[in-house]
């Protein structure tokens, strides 16, 4: 059943919802200064991969300007009004945005969105695929409707059990396989689990997968999937190399370095405990009157408990304040004054806890390639009197 708003000629709430900062400049506008490569921190060309330099994570939300942004492929050409195709047992519905926020109630979730290879480059030994510093993540309100309220309202097939996910990016040759991602059907229902149309307030840039993309917050950036055109409730996984055979983890801790075969593999889904520190920046030089740590810590698995900072390497450890709404999948940011720190050489580190007793390990589990790397953050600063 197609909704009433695809019309060729748009209604006067259909251009004011698309003009949100005008949809389609703010979009072409964001992918032209991803390309630029102005202060993100360019992985790769072609596609688009770029990582938010440190600093800017000492704060809550993460400007969409300065967020990090991975693609597969190549972006596909912006088109407001393309539309999300939602099959179910009782109809098929077919809606762009602005049916989407017409027919069914807005939300808006805080939460990260942590690329699977964030921070890739630090396990030991290196692993292929592109070598992330701490860069592949940020935090931002995302606004749209729920993923379940979708599916409700097209039917829920019997034997349902999973969510197929496709969007609108093609590969760059027919021999590539296609972005299809799934989630299992809880997770699909779940309240905070949402198709989002904008990202800190205004419409979704192209570049961050306008007009429509997934949200799901405490889950790795795979699930996130951008320019979101097809969603069907299934009975099976999703088929295809992205799901079957990429992004999976060892279902039981490997030795470094170790082959693991297909069989010991399971979907890689949550992000665990992990703190990153903002400043001071590694190679600082700070007057001891001065020396705040500052930065960000967060969990897919469980609120966090508490985080703590070192200035001896991690002999000694003192709690440091937390800023902002606790919640899974969502960062809190932290702050430390050391007292009494002696001039000269001092490394500063960082570790969180959830609430669940985990927590962030100095040194990170290796896996084959190279997925949600959480060991400590540490820099190395010099102090001054």
């Amino acid at each position: 059943m197609l909704d009433g708003d695809g019309l060729a000629r748009p209604t006067m709430r259909r251009r004011r919802f698309l003009a949100g900062g005008t949809f389609a400049a703010s979009s072409a506008a964001a992918s032209r200064f991803a390309r630029a490569g102005d202060t993100l921190l360019q992985q790769l060309s072609y596609p688009i991969d770029l990582a938010t330099p440190l600093p800017y994570f000492d704060r809550l939300i993460t400007p969409a300007a300065v967020f990090f942004v991975r693609s597969h492929f190549p972006e596909p050409a912006l088109d407001p009004r393309r539309r999300l195709r939602i099959e179910g047992a009782k109809t098929t519905l077919e809606l762009d945005a602005f049916g989407l926020h017409r027919r069914f109630k807005e939300v808006t979730v805080t939460a990260v969105l942590q690329c699977a290879g964030n921070s890739r480059s630090l396990h030991n030994p290196r692993v292929p695929g592109l070598q992330w510093g701490h860069g592949a993540m940020g935090q931002a309100t995302w606004t749209g409707v729920r993923l379940g309220d979708l599916l409700e309202s097209a039917g829920l097939p019997d034997g349902a059990a999973h969510v197929r996910l496709l969007g609108a990016d093609r590969p760059p040759q027919p021999t590539v396989p296609r972005f299809i991602r799934s989630i299992p059907l809880a997770r699909a229902l779940d309240p905070t689990t949402i198709v989002a149309t904008k990202m800190n307030g205004a419409p979704l840039t192209l570049v961050h997968g306008a007009p429509m993309r997934l949200c799901v917050p405490g889950w790795t950036g795979q699930h996130w999937v951008k320019w979101l055109s097809a969603v069907r409730a299934q009975k099976d996984e999703a088929e295809g190399f992205y799901y079957q055979t990429g992004y999976r983890m060892p279902k039981q801790p490997v030795a470094p370095g170790s082959a693991v075969k297909p069989s010991d593999m399971t979907p890689l889904q949550t992000f665990p405990i992990r703190s990153v520190i903002a400043r001071p920046v590694d190679g600082a030089i700070v007057p001891s009157s001065a020396l705040e740590i500052v930065g960000v810590a967060f969990s897919g698995e469980a609120e966090l408990a508490r985080v703590e900072v070192s200035v001896d390497g991690g002999t000694t450890w003192s709690e440091a304040r937390r800023e902002g709404a606790p919640g899974l999948g969502r960062w809190q940011l932290f702050r430390h004054r050391p007292a009494g720190v002696r001039p000269g050489p001092v490394r500063v580190a960082a570790r969180a806890t959830d609430s669940r007793g985990a927590i962030q390990p100095r040194v990170s589990s290796w896996n084959p390639s190279g997925y949600v790397w959480n060991g400590w953050h540490e820099v190395n600063v010099t102090v001054t009197a």
